[in-house]
């Protein structure tokens, strides 16, 4: 056998699947074995080739693959998983298509753990005890009135935000990826814009198609602005917000997409909110929902991000978006539909985003 090694448990997997089979030789497998313009230089993976020689004296060959982190949409240990199911999904159906043999994951000590009899994955979580703070923000929208512990929730959610922003991200492509996902994701632009489909009142295709395109030139005068990057919730919205009676501070639900981007992402998802819960009682926004909308803003702003407002524009239509979708919000009104949209419009066009538009949406 060679000098290159395998996890422990592979001998194990391998005895299950060919029992009596021996490992004799293990070859690491390159992108491609040519040479000149046409070689191939890169691939996704590490794959070993395993020759083993079984109990009846006959040799055959099996392939080990284990996908490998790189900035190609598979930085992400779930997408790497992702990947991996994928491929045990769909070999068995593609004619003379190499057949998978058993799909699992590596465990502690180099231990193989078979998922082959597996469907889907699951997650277990605790239970955050309280109310989601849409809550809140619909009793201030109706009775136009804000508390003492509202201000006080307000500056700590601005307050966590910055304590989360305060984290380097892991590596500037991983900034890269960030808008990507905003763009090109099916939870992103491009698949809220195709949920849509022939568009909705006040939001016609031909209007989501194009916030849809001008987001696409924000991200590619963004990406280069790596040094951007933090540590970042994902979808920071008053759904993923919970506040125990009484409380100032939130328990947070389900950070998403990779937990790292720019923060305009989690400053503009809540913020957002503020328009979007004053829209139906909008004679009540200078005393209630407006305060809070200036004072997060205000509040977030002390931490010293500079740039915010110069990025913040495509974040907020992604949300914008999402919020006027009738397959999210079905009973939108088509002229509070419009208004969201005209402040996304008005943010894309300009060089940056002014807090002072959200008083003009709501008047």
């Amino acid at each position: 056998m060679n000098a290159l090694t395998v996890p422990s448990g592979l001998t194990e997997r391998l005895e299950a699947l060919f029992p009596g089979a021996e490992i004799t030789a293990i070859e690491a497998l390159k992108p491609d074995t040519g040479t000149g313009e046409v070689e191939k230089g890169h691939g996704y993976g590490r794959p070993l080739r395993l020759r083993l020689r079984q109990s009846d004296g006959t040799v055959r060959s099996v392939v080990f693959h284990v996908e490998g982190a790189d900035e190609h949409g598979h930085d992400r240990r779930a997408d790497r998983a992702g990947n991996v199911l994928l491929a045990w999904d769909s070999f068995r159906k593609v004619p003379h298509h190499v057949r998978a043999l058993e799909v699992g994951g590596l465990g502690r000590a180099g231990k193989l753990v078979p998922l082959s009899d597996v469907g889907e994955l699951y997650l277990i979580t605790e239970w955050a005890e309280g109310h989601v703070y849409a809550d809140d923000l619909r009793r201030i929208g109706r009775s136009g009135e804000v508390t003492a512990l509202d201000i006080a929730r307000v500056d700590a959610l601005a307050q966590v935000l910055l304590e989360l922003h305060s984290g380097q991200g892991t590596h500037p492509a991983a900034y890269v990826r960030a808008l990507r996902d905003l763009c090109g994701s099916g939870e992103g632009i491009a698949g809220i814009v195709d949920s849509y489909g022939q568009g909705a009142p006040g939001a016609s295709f031909e209007r989501i198609c194009f916030i849809e395109q001008q987001c696409l030139s924000w991200r590619q005068r963004l990406k280069h602005d790596t040094a951007r990057l933090r540590r970042t919730h994902g979808d920071f919205h008053p759904f993923n917000l919970v506040f125990a009676e009484g409380a100032v501070l939130p328990t947070l639900l389900d950070t998403s997409r990779g937990s790292q981007g720019d923060p305009a992402d989690d400053v503009t998802c809540l913020a957002i909110n503020f328009l979007f819960f004053g829209l139906e009682h909008r004679e009540g926004w200078a005393r209630g929902l407006g305060q809070l909308w200036h004072r997060f803003w205000k509040t977030y702003s002390k931490g010293g991000d500079e740039g915010l407002l110069d990025v913040a524009a495509p974040f907020f239509a992604w949300r914008a978006l999402v919020l006027c979708n009738p397959a999210w919000y079905p009973h939108v009104r088509e002229e509070d539909r419009d208004r969201l949209l005209r402040l996304a419009e008005k943010g894309l066009g300009e060089p940056r985003f002014e807090v002072e538009w959200g008083d003009e949406v709501m008047r």
